[in-house]
């Protein structure tokens, strides 16, 4: 039986290997990526590294099968980012911004986000300061454990001192959609970018959480 729990700092190899086999929108990225931690140093690790708290593990008989990491303050774990974990994977990977980006690989955009990490626009931070990553492997889908770290997660973060949550998810993914709606997220205004633009969600956690009425499928 699957169970939940909070991370423990020898979790961090399996933080690396679900984020890069959920990593194509759910779906297993290993093909795309010659180096196998890029994904894990910009969507997981440095979460359970510089804010423990707020990570949680699922773990069965088979090992960890998912996680859910995230910051409560966005704003200073950025700054934290940028003080503490940027510069040590800057001296590992190149700068890709001298080539030209058409013809940049995977690893090149990912790179490219070490150096130049994106930063959530106020417009989302101020209302919403707490963000998250959510991901299952296949044989925990469905069961009903995504809902139960959603709502771990969500409590957590709001006992800490947040009064709101935010999360990007690409336009494809109609399951994580459907499943974030159904925790109590809805869409914020899509910014004027042409596709594959993220689409935004929040939830306002000074309202009482309620529980996830859709099974995470992916």
């Amino acid at each position: 039986m699957a169970e939940i729990r909070a991370v423990r700092p020898n979790d961090l190899d399996a933080l690396y290997r679900i984020c890069l086999v959920t990593g194509a929108g759910g779906e297993d990225a290993r093909a795309l990526y010659r180096d196998t931690k890029l994904l894990g140093h910009v969507y997981a690790a440095p979460y359970a590294i510089l804010s423990p708290r707020s990570v949680f593990v699922v773990e069965d008989t088979v090992g960890i099968g998912g996680y859910i990491v995230g910051a409560p303050d966005t704003r200073e774990f950025e700054t934290r980012l940028e003080a503490e974990w940027w510069p040590g994977l800057r001296t590992l990977y190149n700068d890709p911004a001298g080539e030209p980006r058409a013809g940049w690989s995977r690893d090149q955009l990912m790179a490219y986000k070490i150096h130049h990490p994106d930063r959530t626009p106020n417009e989302i931070v101020e209302p919403y300061p707490s963000h998250l990553h959510i991901n299952l492997l296949p044989h925990l889908r469905g069961t009903g454990i995504g809902r139960q770290l959603m709502e771990r997660w969500l409590a957590t973060v709001r006992e800490m001192g947040s009064h709101g949550a935010h999360l990007a998810v690409g336009p494809a993914n109609r399951r994580a959609i459907r499943f974030y709606r159904a925790c109590g997220f809805f869409e914020l205004e899509r910014p004027s970018k042409p596709a594959p633009a993220p689409v935004w969600f929040a939830i306002d956690l000074r309202r009482r959480v309620g529980s996830c009425t859709h099974r995470l499928a992916g």
